[in-house]
């Protein structure tokens, strides 16, 4: 019956999410149903205490991130840079390989360690100018700027500095370069299955009759400033955001040191207010590269933004907002789900699989399924069985980077399901819903759940890491 209910608040809230009701209500709703399930005492004490703990504790840390991304997307699109980078993509690429190209510019800007969140703030403006150009069916971005933020840039290919990458390190003992050729591997499955999957879509729908769309809602507004600026220009601020964003990650804990304290100007004796840098230093990391990344653009094209940024800013920070808030409930239901009897029963199942990495991955990925989160399934998943990885991989014989690039690629398989606070944040700012758009985002999630089996039958077969 535990299970049940767990099962159920999670079916319920997919349900609602897919339907297009907020989830921002729904979240909450699902989470303390399932309470009131289990223990009818508990539903207070467990929504102020965990769950709004939670969802305001998320706020805190992200939303100045959702802002400045907002807001970065807004002026790269208010200045014409995003209609200059997609005028140069096209010379480039030609018009028939524009999904490839919004791939591209979502994988350099995730792998440079940009948050997911602010890559969909970023590319959008562009993405839907080059998606009208081209005349791909708007439909089709988001699934387009899932495969190149959510899925080998994220947790496949060694080195790279999401969060997902960095997790399994704290456990097993390895760094984010482990087991390159199995990541690899399973970064170029996952890209050319993608796109060849985005590129059937794309001929099915042309061969169809249909166009761009109409009627549609959050579309970038067009620029109207006269000359474009010159391509290399354009694309400057997105480069500088990745590589302020490495730079200030390292510089930041170097000049901070590993806390820091000051004492507030309020009278009388205030308390000392202590900051522990190293669990905020890279998400300080990303607003000063948002904020270099705004500055930029302001700098080169003050004029067009400035002549409509009143306006287009109230639209970017209402857009922020959205995507916060939904991200967070989506946050403080999965913190609810994860202390209720029936999750503790899912757990425990999974741990029967006998194989070593298949029970690591379907354990990681059915925990980042039920709480709606890549790096809250994982964090859950290792807290509770790194042990009991790391032994029976012992036993058998595999290396713990092996044991890590399993755990990480599988983290971003079965998350991105309906109620993800990332598939939200992406619907919500390319102004589509779960109807419209969330097939394609769900092939592209069972294409990356795929390719860790890829790369654990790799493993077997070759032997390499």
């Amino acid at each position: 019956m535990d299970f049940l209910i767990v099962l159920a608040a999670l079916c319920f809230l997919m349900f609602v999410a897919y339907r297009g009701y907020s989830v921002i209500l729904f979240a909450p709703v699902a989470a303390l149903g399932a309470v009131l399930l289990t223990d009818p005492s508990l539903v207070a004490p467990m929504f102020t205490g965990l769950f709004m703990d939670k969802m305001v504790g998320f706020l805190k840390l992200y939303f100045p991130v959702f802002l400045l991304g907002a807001v970065f997307g807004k002026v790269i699109e208010l200045s014409g840079f995003s209609k200059s980078i997609v005028a140069a993509t096209i010379r480039l690429f030609g018009a028939g390989r524009a999904m490839l190209s919004i791939v591209a510019v979502c994988a350099l800007l995730t792998y440079g360690g940009v948050s997911l969140f602010v890559v969909v703030f970023a590319v959008y403006p562009f993405a839907a100018e080059l998606f009208r150009q081209s005349h791909i069916p708007k439909r089709l971005i988001p699934g387009t700027i899932a495969l190149g933020a959510f899925t080998f840039t994220m947790d496949a290919l060694p080195g790279t500095p999401q969060i997902q990458n960095i997790i399994p390190t704290t456990f097993f003992g390895t760094d984010t370069w482990a087991a390159p050729i199995l990541g690899t591997t399973g970064g170029v499955f996952i890209l050319a299955v993608g796109l060849a999957y985005l590129d059937w879509r794309r001929r099915a729908a042309l061969k169809a009759g249909e166009g761009y769309g109409d009627q549609l809602v959050n579309e970038p507004a067009p620029f109207t400033g006269g000359r474009l600026a010159h391509p290399a220009i354009a694309i400057a601020p997105l480069v500088l955001v990745g590589v302020a964003n490495k730079l200030l990650t390292g510089w930041i804990p170097r000049f901070y040191g590993s806390s820091h304290s000051f004492d507030p100007a309020v009278i009388g004796s205030a308390t000392p207010v202590v900051q522990e840098v190293s669990k905020v230093a890279a998400i300080w990391a990303v607003q000063g590269a948002l904020l270099l990344g705004i500055a930029t653009v302001l700098v080169f094209a003050w004029k067009p933004v400035m002549a409509t940024f009143a306006e287009g800013s109230k639209s970017a920070i209402g857009g922020a907002l959205l995507a916060a808030m939904n991200t967070a409930s989506e946050y403080g239901f999965g913190a609810v789900i994860a202390a209720l009897p029936g999750f503790l029963v899912v757990a425990n199942a999974l741990s029967a699989i006998p194989n070593p990495l298949v029970n690591e991955a379907v354990t990681v990925t059915a925990l980042a399924g039920i709480t709606g989160s890549a790096s809250g399934g994982m964090s859950i998943a290792l807290a509770a069985m790194a042990e009991t990885f790391m032994a029976n991989a012992n036993a058998a014989g595999i290396p713990m980077e092996v044991l890590h690039r399993v755990a990480s690629m599988a983290s971003g398989g079965m998350d991105t399901l309906p109620h993800n606070g990332a598939v939200i944040t992406l619907l919500a700012v390319t102004g589509l819903t779960h109807r419209q758009a969330y097939k394609d985002i769900f092939a592209i999630t069972l294409i990356k759940t795929a390719a860790v089996f890829v790369v654990i039958g790799t493993f077997y077969a070759t032997g390499l890491v």
